[in-house]
């Protein structure tokens, strides 16, 4: 079984490389903004809770979310792997993903952290606000996206680093040769 927490910032290529490796390693992919949204859909009981909460405009517990990530590992019982694409974006939530892959006698594998300096990622944004029409791809919300980011995932990487599972990878460059550097670090992890 082979488990990636896939990191970077917004406009790293994260996407893009999390396509590719589903489709090379056959993971399954753990988004939480793709789970929320199925967990809503089916109106399951912590989708019902989520809406509860979000209606008011308040943030998921970590509770709510990590509960979200068990019921999806739990229906792939017979996946090769998971790619966690934006989770854990704290350390309590790192801490409790690794308590809940223990429960089925796995962990994560390796975190791979796309890098790509600040002023490549702003110009891949605003292309693709253009490209796109995303609202959110405007300088001022970029700049606070990434901002938000560089804060909050520092402790996560070094959550990793401290497990030795922490991977960077230049993110610059053609989208085959980023994945190139992706899978070297997998198979060299």
């Amino acid at each position: 079984m082979l488990n990636i927490v896939l990191f970077g910032p917004p406009g790293s290529g994260k996407g893009t490389q999390s396509e590719k490796l589903i489709k090379k390693y056959k993971l399954v992919h753990l988004s939480t903004g793709d789970i929320l949204r199925n967990e809503l859909a089916n109106k399951t009981e912590l989708g019902l809770k989520a809406k509860s909460i979000m209606d008011k405009g308040e943030l998921l517990s970590d509770d709510i979310v990590i509960g979200m990530i068990r019921n999806k590992i739990n229906s792939n019982k017979k996946a090769r792997g998971f790619i966690f694409d934006g989770f854990p974006r704290t350390i309590a939530q790192a801490a409790a993903l690794d308590e809940l892959l223990a429960e089925s006698d796995v962990s994560i594998d390796l975190m791979i952290t796309l890098e790509v300096n600040k002023e490549e990622l702003i110009q891949r944004l605003l292309k693709r606000g253009e490209e796109t029409g995303r609202t959110d791809d405007n300088l001022q919300t970029i700049e606070n996206r990434i901002n938000v980011y560089l804060k909050q995932t520092a402790t996560v990487i070094d959550f990793y680093k401290k497990q030795g599972k922490y991977h960077p990878v230049d993110g610059i460059g053609s989208i085959e040769d980023i994945f190139k550097r992706v899978v070297y670090e997998i198979k060299n992890h």
